[in-house]
């Protein structure tokens, strides 16, 4: 099968985004943890009051992610319209979830008070985050308007009539001399 130009995109995109994916799941753990401990005064956290539930956003966008990220490998593997499904639904949910977080990034930062490098790192991902995972998104769907850029949906591959325009269910009454439906 030849190589289209949306997955040879998509491909060094999913593994960007899964590993910032990663990195994001760390910190927010890491902060929580702190957060939950009290600990608000160590020097590398802070935080406002939209804190918790940037957290909270920020490690659910985290899990959501690299867990879609799986179907979209299996996609980018297999390259074909029954695994764009999966893919394409696990990725929405992702960026739904990664949209909530870059408000809540957003509502921080405007808050304003002090804030430690890993929240200000944790912001800065989630920010990327949510074009990167945009960008592969589309990519993903492209292929529904040219199968230059994905599978398409005219794919004769799994199509039905595919061996000479018969359906495969109704095997041996094409062409029955005499019968009439």
């Amino acid at each position: 099968m030849a190589s289209t130009v949306g997955r040879n995109i998509a491909a060094p995109l999913l593994f960007l985004n899964l590993v910032m994916y990663f990195i994001v799941l760390g910190f927010a753990s890491w902060c929580l943890n702190k957060y939950i401990n009290g600990q608000t005064h160590h020097p590398s956290f802070g935080g406002n009051g939209a804190t918790m539930f940037f957290l909270t956003f920020s490690m659910m966008a985290a899990v959501v992610g690299v867990t879609s990220k799986f179907a979209g490998g299996n996609h980018i593997r297999a390259w074909r319209n029954d695994s764009l499904a999966a893919a394409g639904a696990a990725s929405i949910v992702a960026w739904a979830l990664t949209v909530l977080a870059f408000g809540l990034a957003c509502k921080e930062i405007n808050i304003g008070g002090w804030r430690g490098w890993r929240l200000k790192v944790l912001e800065a991902f989630i920010i990327i985050l949510t074009f990167t995972e945009l960008l592969y998104l589309l990519l993903l769907h492209a292929g529904l308007y040219s199968t230059r850029y994905g599978p398409g949906y005219r794919d004769t591959d799994h199509a039905l009539g595919g061996a000479g325009g018969v359906d495969p269910a109704h095997k041996g009454t094409a062409g029955v001399a005499g019968s009439r439906i």
